[in-house]
């Protein structure tokens, strides 16, 4: 066997000198490596054309070491063990085969090392063909392992290759977005998951405690990317997709246990929303957190600490955050006793003109569907949205008074709102408390929904219209809000401006056939206008 020569580290300088005095033929290299040990040394060549500069070189050189290192790692040419230093190698009493394993596993490694220092590469095509190479080595792991695995409940997957990747993937201070979308193929394999899941909790714990919970907006970034694209399993049954064989006592294996995939799950999700998230993150984590988050976690009420510091943020972020503490009072019997006077203070003028309005009030109307609220809190609701109303824009106006109208109609005791006589003389003043927080305390019952009388003069002809349904007795079928939600200013003016279609009058005749011939009886024809 050729000696060992320390060449892992090379100059960018050395590297273009050698590529530009010879091109190689890294596959034919490749094949001599694998035919003869004497030819053990060209591996080096073969790494160095993974520092070059020019992409297809690249990409054909990262191909190349997957075909070699995939090899090996079947033929079992590689150390299997904990692996010894070279020079210990070499003055050490081992024998010509283990020398030349060693040689190739620290060459291995080398390879490993840079494939994920190509992990950070300018080109995508680079990045995507050493991030493949690298889940191929993982794959090719597990079915040969390279370490005496003392631990039975990680069986022979490779999980040290897989938490270097995911560190590499969870940049500080690249967007890798469009890396995590190819990145996502590998997550559909339950063993990857399960430890994608494991190294993204570790990975986290490191980084946030090292910088003492201070934002990293583009490292939390990537971390929401990645985690956000998990896509969980809801039964056992559905745990099919391995990467990693594994040959006996498969069913005892912590990968293939839908609780253990949701234990990992909760607790990586619990360790990236314990530390202060960037403002726009929020609102991507509460979108999500009913539909993607909470079914698949083992104690949801976990997470009414976030949920809670979610909603002090104030805003829009308060509007979504009601939704999660909504699912965990409705389906995990959360005590939170003040769910309706939080939804009740995010009333204000502001709620008519965020991002997120159409689906509050769709999230609004089901919180109050129940017919079991008392009559003071669906008052104080109907009444405060008609004083907000006085300012709101017509396409929120289409959408309040149906809602107002529905909470009258679930709940008759409210129709006092409507007609409220007063004594000649008595001075109209407002008994409701517009400022109070606390809706038991704002008087809405004394009140009336004089707002509404109001808005019947409004400019708007639809709104106008609307608000006159107040007039007569309102029917026992509600109106269908949702079609009202998501409607636009450029909508309702297209809708307004669109020139209306006149009926056609309906006509029975009978066609004249006698009145241009000499002699017909004229009188005989006529025609009929219905």
């Amino acid at each position: 066997m050729a000696p060992a020569k320390k060449r892992n580290v090379i100059s960018a300088t050395t590297t273009e000198q050698n590529v530009k005095k010879a091109k190689i033929d890294v596959n034919s290299k490749v094949e001599g490596v694998l035919e003869s040990r004497k030819h053990a040394n060209d591996v080096f060549d073969i790494l160095e054309v993974l520092q070059v500069e020019k992409e297809k070189n690249v990409i054909t050189a990262i191909s190349a070491c997957s075909k070699l290192f995939c090899s090996m790692l079947e033929r079992k040419d590689l150390f299997m063990g904990k692996l010894p230093e070279e020079e210990e190698a070499l003055s050490g009493g081992y024998s010509p085969e283990q020398k030349y394993g060693i040689f190739m596993r620290h060459r291995y490694n080398g390879c490993v090392e840079m494939l994920l220092q190509l992990l950070c590469h300018k080109l995508y095509d680079v990045k995507e063909s050493a991030l493949s190479c690298l889940m191929k080595f993982a794959a090719t792991e597990g079915q040969h392992p390279l370490e005496d695995l003392d631990w039975s409940e990680h069986y022979s997957f490779p999980r040290e290759l897989i938490q270097v990747v995911v560190d590499r993937l969870l940049s500080k201070t690249e967007d890798n977005s469009l890396l995590f979308s190819r990145f996502q193929e590998f997550l559909e394999m339950e063993d990857v998951r399960f430890y994608v899941m494991t190294s993204v909790r570790d990975s986290v714990g490191k980084v946030m405690e090292k910088n003492k919970g201070a934002l990293l907006p583009v490292y939390q970034n990537n971390v929401f990317t990645l985690i956000s694209n998990i896509n969980m399993p809801s039964q056992d049954s559905e745990l099919t997709n391995f990467m990693v064989k594994q040959e006996a006592k498969h069913e005892d294996w912590k990968a293939a246990k839908l609780t253990e995939h949701k234990r990992v799950f909760e607790r990586m999700w619990l360790g990236f929303l314990k530390y202060q998230l960037p403002g726009n993150m929020y609102k991507k984590v509460l979108v999500i957190l009913h539909d993607s988050i909470l079914p698949h976690m083992s104690k949801p009420t976990l997470m009414i600490d976030f949920l809670t510091a979610a909603y002090e943020v104030g805003g829009a972020i308060s509007l979504l955050a009601l939704n999660g503490l909504f699912v965990l009072i409705h389906q995990h019997n959360l005590d939170y006793p003040d769910f309706y006077k939080k939804l009740y203070n995010l009333l204000e003028p502001s709620v008519f003109h965020v991002k997120y309005r159409a689906r509050f009030f769709h999230l609004a109307n089901i919180f109050l569907s129940s017919s079991h609220l008392p009559v003071y809190l669906v008052a104080a609701f109907a009444k405060r949205l008609a004083h907000l109303a006085l300012t709101a824009p017509p396409t929120a106006l289409l959408i309040v008074l149906p809602f107002i109208y529905n909470l009258i109609r679930r709940h008759p005791s409210c129709r006092v709102l409507i007609h409220r006589p007063s004594a000649d003389g008595e001075p109209l003043e407002d008994p409701y408390v517009m400022d109070e927080e606390d809706p038991s305390q704002c008087r809405a019952l004394e009140s009336s929904l004089w707002e509404i009388k109001t808005l019947q003069k409004h400019y708007h002809p639809d709104v106008a219209k609307a608000a006159m349904l107040i007039n007569t007795p309102l029917s026992e079928q509600e109106d269908d809000i949702d079609e009202m939600l998501e409607i636009t200013n450029f909508e309702l003016m297209e809708r307004d401006l669109k020139p209306p279609q006149t009926k056609s009058i309906p006509l029975e005749f009978e066609p004249a056939t006698q009145l241009l011939k000499g002699g017909g009886d004229v009188l005989g024809q006529h025609f009929c206008l219905d």
